[in-house]
């Protein structure tokens, strides 16, 4: 019968000693090339790994003529452990940011491009996040939807700015903007010139449309369904660009076309139809690392988007 790790509830100091040996054996490559590093003896990394596996009641590695190799359970092991330093790690660093002005760099990043009144408002939130924290360094940047995701789960972006598509585990949404998006054609399109009521089924089903490179759902799903997506613009302006070519049918949001309609430039097709919602969230991590900061632009996003 194979006898139990001796190892206590909670671990003691002792432990985490062998463990921290034993991580830079693994990540060294064996017990020699981890002397320099580790500033001990041959000899010595050999005693501490016999009494770790012990205390575990456990073989980790295997070491002779063939070389150093763990074992399935050194393998499982050692990622177990490298997830406990991190834990510890972490604690570390929620520990230091406690009673302390916040510090080091504060990542907010957006997937498009922002209107005019957005970017008005999203000024307003970086000026309230400097004035109660102005040690902090800003990195305002825009990315993919999936690089954003992956960047807050990683922590390595505090918030993102970005329509929601589809919900992820271990992200938190909150509701951010929404407005109506709609079909448009520039002014050398064919539809320019016709009444909305000349405009047929067919006629949207043979013409050229943009799809926006991403898979949108409900209403915006179904409407796309019907149309020639022969195109692919996920940005709003370069999905400007291509509606302004004339070659295009695209949806846009009014917000960033209202020069061009004022101006005669770009037209809405159908506008009580051809029309979905275009809805911003703001997203962070549920158990961000640095709490802190994502509480101060949260709080910061409330204040001026008027959250519930």
């Amino acid at each position: 019968m194979k006898q139990s790790s001796i190892i206590p509830k909670p671990i003691a100091e002792y432990d985490l000693r062998l463990l921290r040996i034993f991580v830079s054996v693994v990540e060294n490559g064996g017990f020699s090339a981890a002397e320099s590093a580790l500033g001990i003896t041959r000899s010595t990394i050999s005693i501490h790994m016999s009494n770790l596996e012990e205390r575990m009641k456990l073989k980790l590695c295997l070491r002779g003529r063939g070389g150093f190799a763990l074992t399935e359970d050194g393998h499982t092991v050692y990622r177990a452990v490298i997830n406990l330093f991190e834990s510890l790690n972490d604690f570390s660093l929620l520990v230091g940011t406690l009673g302390k002005e916040l510090s080091g760099e504060l990542v907010v990043l957006c997937a498009d491009q922002l209107d005019k009144k957005k970017q008005e408002k999203l000024a307003e939130t970086i000026e309230i996040v400097n004035q109660k924290a102005p040690n902090l360094h800003i990195t305002l940047d825009g990315d993919s939807i999936s690089n954003i995701e992956k960047l807050l789960l990683k922590d390595k972006a505090h918030v993102g700015v970005f329509p929601v598509f589809q919900q992820i585990e271990g992200l938190n949404y909150t509701p951010l903007t929404s407005e109506a998006i709609y079909l448009c054609c520039s002014k050398k399109h064919p539809f320019f010139n016709k009444v909305d009521t000349q405009i047929t089924a067919l006629d949207l089903a043979s013409a050229s449309t943009i799809h926006p490179g991403i898979d949108i759902q409900g209403k915006g799903r179904e409407q796309l369904k019907k149309l020639n997506l022969n195109a692919k613009a996920y940005a709003f302006d370069m999905r400007k660009t291509m509606i302004l070519s004339g070659r295009y049918l695209g949806y846009m949001p009014q917000s960033y076309i209202q020069q061009e309609l004022n101006m005669g430039e770009i037209r809405i097709i159908q506008p009580s139809i051809l029309t979905y919602q275009f809805d911003l969230s703001l997203v962070s991590n549920k158990s961000p690392r640095e709490a802190s900061k994502v509480a101060l632009l949260q709080s910061a996003f409330n204040q001026v988007f008027k959250l519930s």
